[in-house]
């Protein structure tokens, strides 16, 4: 339907874009301010694609009356002003606004985000089914969706968990379905506990689905009052019959115990699968030696030597047909693939082929722009009448509206249904033969649009990846938007050490930044150490500090990436990778360290990251006093502890050209995990100490 989405959460004077979904460009749409606080005086515009900015703190209804229906979408607005804590509230809006003219912003998007103050706490909300003396224990119903929400505080905050507010907010569009289906209004039905932490509906005022999501606010004294990215859980009625409970056990969904009937599902999770999730880049021009047109079927015969390095995911950058440029950026055609790749049917067989071996493809989506030789843009440039002209963005000059120095492309309209349709068809053309997007340039590209294509891909396929290329990240991109984000801040940091310019300490201050600007717990993000945009970072910072940044993207909490070439030691960006002259030694590294990645899920996304205590000496063990000399400087060398709850497990990573001897502050084990060698000595001393040239993974046996 029509409906513009879920609730949105903003600040006073905060922008948001409304959008109907799944537009008819020929319908009529019109929007209103249905009901606001007593003194505001917000309105909305009169085009389809609009504005909304709440002026005072509040419960908004905006109404939209669309081909299918009047719809009300539900704006809670907070006095919070967010101004250096995060990017426009949450969107993309600040980045978007940047000069066009800064051909040097592109570079420095990986510098550490600053903000000012405290930063925005966090919230998870989950769903559960209660009856009755489950419930409260005086309860009328039969049963009681029960959705709870836990605050917790920005880690840099001087408040308790205790002192958070939550703010819920029922979906309006399960609202309409209960009452369409003659059931009670949830909103007029629901209870919220006391401590504001838990609220119920009876079960039957839960339609077919029933969202819930919430925010936890923080007041810290002296500043104004901060809103977390929202979180939202769903409990859904489902087939109770045997097949259907077992179908629904094996997605991501879980089923309530003992009511089958009703399944819960926590919507801005990230699939499943990603927890244990490695991601090979393939840049498709380059990556193998071939003849045009069989790009598909030369990387299909690769498949199986990708999948014995250990990753599990793929990364194919744009497969669609394109202006001749080869990166491959620049789409001409949006429905077909690239005649110097090869045919849809040799790219489905490719997907096959990687599926076969337990690979799964994300397909790079390109929404932003097309190429200027597009047919749109051909018959729009400098033709003021073109029934195309409105599906781009214009200068005043006459020019598109572009990003930095890229003359080659045209930024769509996003605000014209037309492209709005046009990019929806994309996604229902792709998303069924590949597990994910990864969207470029998706900070380009207006919230509302993301939020769609959440809904759209999410309600066929649940554990469908999203993965967002936006830097600097950006928290509310977590929003019912994106599953993974890329870290370009650790990525940034992981070059300052290895230029030396930075401790090898501050990666950790680099992942802590996470929490400290407002993602959830249960964000996750890519780590890479170099792609297609960047110059190898061996090239950059020389081999040994190169096998150390390797070994921290597999050690450190996120979702690892390794750009083709990186395992053998390529030193061309986008140049035919040098398949004939690989460093096995590099390679083998490489399979070591996913290997103990996969066999120890504390490296992963889900165990905990903890600082400990450590001194660093150089390599030569006879040192009285032990002192730092020669080719190693403690700045050059990191560890920390990695545990899960099952393991608890010790990481010490050496950006220095020569061994280290490393004293830590924990008990822990002699074998090196990714070696399965001994790595403990002794020094002159006689204090023990882990032997490391890039990486050791050590048990942790006491404190």
């Amino acid at each position: 339907m029509h409906h513009p989405g879920p609730p949105r959460f903003l600040a006073t004077g905060e922008q948001t874009e409304l959008a109907p979904r799944d537009p008819d460009p020929d319908a009529a749409y019109a929007w209103r301010v249905a009901d606001a606080p007593p003194d505001s005086e917000a309105t909305v515009g009169d085009d389809a694609v609009t504005e909304f900015t709440p002026d005072v703190p509040g419960r908004y209804l905006i109404g939209l009356d669309a081909p299918d229906g009047d719809h009300l979408l539900t704006v809670r607005a907070f006095p919070a002003s967010y101004e250096g804590v995060d990017v426009a509230g949450g969107s993309g809006t600040a980045i978007r606004d940047r000069d066009a003219g800064d051909v040097d912003a592109p570079r420095d998007y990986a510098a550490r985000e600053r903000h000012e103050g405290v930063g925005r706490p966090r919230v998870r909300v989950d769903a559960s089914v209660a009856f009755d003396g489950e419930a409260d224990g005086e309860s009328e119903h039969a049963g009681e969706a029960v959705f709870t929400a836990v605050p917790s505080p920005n880690p840099e905050s001087s408040l308790d968990a205790d002192d958070l507010a939550v703010t819920f907010v029922v979906d309006d569009r399960d609202v309409a379905d209960a009452v369409a289906a003659g059931r009670a209004n949830p909103r007029d039905a629901l209870q919220v506990s006391d401590d504001g932490r838990e609220l119920r509906v009876p079960l039957d005022a839960v339609p077919d689905r029933l969202r819930v999501h919430a925010v936890s606010v923080a007041r810290d004294p002296g500043e104004d009052p901060r809103v977390s990215v929202a979180d939202a859980a769903a409990i859904e009625r489902v087939d109770s019959s045997p097949s259907a409970i077992d179908d629904a056990a094996e997605g991501e969904a879980m089923l309530t115990p003992a009511t089958p009937e009703f399944e819960t599902v926590r919507l801005n999770d990230p699939p499943a699968w990603t927890a244990d999730a490695s991601v090979y880049e393939i840049f498709v021009r380059t990556f193998a030696d071939a003849e045009e047109g069989e790009a598909f079927d030369a990387i299909a015969e690769r498949i199986p030597r990708i999948a014995e390095l250990g990753v599990d995911t793929l990364w194919l950058t744009p497969v669609l047909g394109h202006d001749g440029k080869p990166h491959g950026y620049n789409i001409v055609d949006f429905f077909d693939t690239a005649d110097d790749l090869g045919d849809r049917e040799e790219f489905e067989a490719l997907v096959e082929t990687a599926h076969d071996h337990g690979m799964r493809v994300l397909f790079d989506f390109v929404a932003n722009h097309t190429a200027r030789d597009h047919e749109w843009f051909q018959d729009a440039y400098k033709n003021p009448d073109s029934p195309f002209r409105d599906r781009y963005e214009w200068q005043e000059s006459g020019e598109p509206g572009t990003y930095f120095d890229w003359e080659l492309i045209a930024n769509l309209n996003h605000a014209n249904l037309d492209v709005r349709r046009f990019l929806l068809d994309v996604i229902d053309e792709w998303a069924p033969l590949v597990d994910g997007f990864r969207c470029d340039m998706a900070w380009a590209v207006p919230d509302s649009f993301w939020r769609e294509l959440r809904d759209r891909v999410k309600d066929i396929d649940r554990e469908f990846l999203l993965m967002d290329e936006t830097i600097p990240y950006i928290p509310g991109f977590h929003e019912g938007m994106f599953d993974v984000h890329f870290d370009a801040t650790l990525y940034f940091q992981l070059r300052q050490v290895g230029r030396g310019a930075e401790p090898a300490e501050s990666v950790l201050d680099a992942v802590d930044q996470r929490a400290e600007i407002g993602f959830p717990d249960h964000a996750e993000f890519l780590q890479y150490i170099e792609n297609h945009d960047e110059t190898r970072y061996r090239v950059e910072c020389g081999d040994a500090a190169a096998a150390a940044a390797g070994a921290a993207i597999m050690t450190l909490p996120g979702v690892p990436m390794v750009y083709a070439g990186q395992e053998i030691g390529q030193r061309g960006r986008r140049d035919a990778i040098a398949w004939d002259h690989a460093r096995e030694e590099v390679r083998d590294r490489y399979e070591r360290l996913l290997e103990t990645r996969r066999d120890h899920p504390a490296l992963g996304p889900d165990g905990d990251l903890a600082r400990v205590g450590y001194h660093v000496a150089s390599g030569d063990l006879s040192e009285r006093p032990i002192v730092a000399s020669g080719d190693v400087h403690p700045d050059d060398v990191v560890a920390f502890r990695r545990h899960d709850g099952e393991e608890d497990l010790l990481v010490v990573i050496n950006f220095a050209p020569a061994d280290a001897s490393v004293a830590v502050d924990v008990g822990h084990g002699e074998r090196d995990l990714v070696t399965d060698e001994r790595c403990v000595v002794e020094d002159g001393e006689g204090t023990e100490r882990i032997r490391v040239d890039e990486v050791a993974v050590v048990p942790v046996t006491e404190e």
